[in-house]
């Protein structure tokens, strides 16, 4: 399963999310030994934090 990765990696210090993939750094550090149903879960996650992410004052509309 490929990574989440974009190639923006500014960690936002508010959420703890990565700017690009919105990962934590544990789940990146972690996603190379992820065993698959684990990796869909993170990837479940990051649909909810791109929700957030995205009506956070300041967000590009």
């Amino acid at each position: 399963m490929p990574s989440p990765c974009i190639d923006v990696c500014r960690m936002d210090a508010a959420s703890g999310w990565c700017e690009g993939c919105l990962r934590t750094l544990d789940e990146i550090a972690a996603w190379s030994t992820m065993p698959d149903d684990e990796r869909r879960a993170v990837l479940d996650r990051l649909a909810e934090r791109r929700v957030v992410w995205q009506q956070r004052p300041g967000a590009p509309r």
